[in-house]
């Protein structure tokens, strides 16, 4: 009887442990499913919302689509964008040097550079830009103090487009030169000191040791200036530069279908983003390969043990 009673009592242990588990998990389950479930059926409502409007016109959006204006628009936003990104990541690199160097000219002109353009609306620039000639009517090349070697007129330099790559550019290296300048931080100092122990120079060991390694806490930030940039470039508009956005506006323009024609503009902006992330997620794991290696679980002996 007694060994019965240990028994029973075990048993009713035991199943009253299995109840209080399953019941922690169901009021840790029940919450999440319940939000997921909510957040499901809200996007769902959202995009039927969307889809039944017929003020969206979506015939209208598919028939502009492709449109060959449309089409242009959307290669000069991709080629403003590749152009302004690499120039501005060039001139952020330079930059951040400036600012990591001991050089105190260096450093103080590396901090004003980024302190006035991050400080100025893009918009606010673009325009300057565009109206340089108001402030320098002629552009020359010269030694200080001395008559100009060679020079030209503003106006014919400062077309739209070389207006919005400088602009674009300029801010962007703004951002960028914080963005690399964050990245180099994060690599341990040692990795310098080794490099210098083995006779390295400090551009070579910045060259082949440390920016390699910082590239994993830069490319996520860079792959969300990538990002803004994309949506940046529509503000060239304004200076009369035949970009996506300008290009749907010339066209509700004549035909008055604003909200449709500015849906065209979204799809293509949503398209050209998403592809942007699925490559940043790439590239991001393509840097983080050591760093997984490195993490990779280790089996112990227990753990062979309670397998055989």
């Amino acid at each position: 009887m007694a060994a019965m009673d240990r028994a029973g009592s075990a048993i009713t242990a035991d199943s009253s442990e299995g109840w209080d588990v399953s019941r922690a998990v169901a009021a840790v389950n029940y919450p999440r499913w319940a939000l997921t479930c909510a957040a499901i059926l809200f996007a769902l409502y959202m995009a039927w919302m969307i889809i039944a409007n017929d003020a969206f016109q979506w015939h209208t959006v598919f028939h502009w689509l492709f449109d060959p204006t449309v089409m242009q628009g959307l290669g000069v936003t991709l080629g403003l964008t590749v152009v302004a990104m690499v120039l501005g990541t060039i001139i952020g690199l330079v930059l951040a040097i400036c600012r990591l160097s001991g050089h105190r000219i260096a450093s103080g002109f590396a901090g004003l550079y980024i302190w006035f353009f991050r400080g100025t609306p893009m918009l606010v620039q673009l325009i300057f830009w565009y109206n340089l000639a108001t402030l320098f009517p002629q552009i020359s090349i010269a030694i200080p103090f001395a008559p100009p070697l060679v020079s030209w007129d503003t106006n014919t330099i400062i077309t739209p487009l070389t207006a919005a790559i400088v602009g674009l550019a300029l801010n962007e290296a703004a951002y960028m030169a914080e963005v690399i300048r964050a990245g180099l931080i994060s690599v341990d100092h040692g990795q310098s000191e080794a490099a210098q122990a083995f006779g390295m120079t400090r551009q070579r060991a910045l060259r082949r040791i440390i920016i390699p390694q910082a590239m994993r806490s830069i490319i996520p930030p860079t792959g969300n200036q990538l990002i803004s940039m994309i949506k940046g470039t529509s503000l060239v508009s304004v200076i009369a530069m035949n970009d996506l956005l300008y290009s749907v506006q010339a066209i509700y323009n004549r035909t008055f279908e604003i909200i449709p024609l500015l849906m065209v503009a979204v799809v293509w902006y949503l398209f050209i983003t998403s592809m942007l992330n699925f490559a940043q997620s790439h590239i991001e794991r393509y840097y983080a390969r050591g760093e997984r290696r490195s993490e990779a679980p280790r089996v112990s002996t227990s753990d062979m043990e309670d397998a055989q």
